[in-house]
């Protein structure tokens, strides 16, 4: 339920939740006023005959003299509610964060199993990311084949990513987990002279990439891809890996077809052993879709808002329509 004159009634928890003891006060006043009605009518029943007390007390609306005091009863709940301090969650743009993106520059990247290429798809996708990222947020850029190469520092400055994007050259070989120790060195770096928070600001890794790792062959050697997630893990850094292609993928090496079928499994334990979450594409669509979800993850921080307003004015309008209620009904105001 959200009106636009009660504001949002959306709970994510409470501040206090101590304030429902006040529920039992109410249980008490609910006992209380039934108690009294009983003994009422009893005192009513037992001095006085039936054929005068129609005579001098006409028919009353029995049924509905009690409505006041039951939309009393629900204003004190709402107000209960309301005093046990609910929270909604509520997403702020970050501002200190680091997010390095690491894109996969092997020779399979030529593969035209996504139009136009694997590649050039990469590059686009990318590009609407760094576009839509929070401006806030300190976006670094690293390709990697055989080796990894840091094309732009963790900034603010778009421009400077898009065009980077823009000139990547395939290579041969796949070195994903210097790839990714290279990444962990650029985000120390820049946390070290990032201010404006106690702790070192929060970092995420965003890994691209179509295959599996083949420099060094093991990837839990010290260089290899299982041993940087695991470094990741421990520096408290996730990282999101996107696997993208499709399992017919093929190269010309030669002028011979060398198949290049898009692996998932090695991606998916990297994110695994770091703390990350895997993702797959097999079309630019489905990629753009994957970056829009990273965006929407990486570039706002979820904190806990007061969500007592609109409880508050629900209580004060109940308040109002038992006193309306009181009078249209009873003469009187509820007692």
């Amino acid at each position: 339920m959200n009106l636009p004159v009660l504001g949002s009634l959306t709970l994510s928890g409470f501040a206090h939740r101590w304030y429902f003891a006040f529920l039992l006060a109410i249980a008490g006043l609910v006992t209380l006023y039934v108690f009294m009605q009983l003994i009422r009518r009893k005192r009513i029943l037992r001095f006085a005959s039936m054929e005068l007390l129609e005579s001098v007390a006409p028919n009353r609306p029995t049924r509905w003299r009690h409505l006041p005091g039951i939309i009393l009863v629900v204003a004190l709940i709402l107000l209960t509610v309301a005093m046990a301090g609910p929270t909604r969650d509520v997403r702020t743009p970050r501002n200190r964060a680091v997010v390095m993106l690491v894109i996969d520059v092997s020779q399979s990247m030529r593969a035209t199993d996504v139009s136009p290429s694997r590649l050039a798809a990469a590059q686009a996708a990318a590009k609407q990311f760094a576009d839509e990222l929070t401006p806030g947020v300190n976006l670094g850029l690293i390709s990697y084949a055989g080796t990894p190469a840091v094309l732009v520092s963790p900034t603010t400055n778009r421009d400077a990513t898009k065009a980077a994007l823009d000139k990547l050259q395939v290579a041969d070989r796949t070195a994903t987990g210097e790839a990714i120790f290279t990444a962990l060195q650029a985000i120390a770096t820049v946390g070290a002279v990032i201010g404006g928070g106690d702790t070192p600001p929060p970092a995420r890794i965003v890994l691209f990439s179509d295959g599996k790792e083949t420099v060094p062959s093991n990837p839990n050697n010290p260089k290899g891809a299982f041993t940087a997630a695991r470094a990741a893990r421990d520096q408290g850094i996730p990282i999101s890996t996107i696997s993208f292609g499709t399992p017919n993928g093929y190269v010309d090496v030669n002028g011979q077809r060398q198949p290049v079928p898009v692996d998932d499994t090695t991606m998916k334990k990297v994110a695994q052993l770091s703390g990350g979450t895997a993702y797959s594409a097999t079309t630019l669509q489905q990629l753009a879709d994957v970056y829009a979800t990273l965006q929407q993850q990486i570039g706002f921080d979820t904190i806990k808002g007061d969500a007592s307003t609109g409880w508050l004015r629900l209580a004060a309008l109940a308040v109002s329509l038992a006193a309306l209620a009181a009078l249209l009904i009873n003469r009187r105001l509820p007692a």
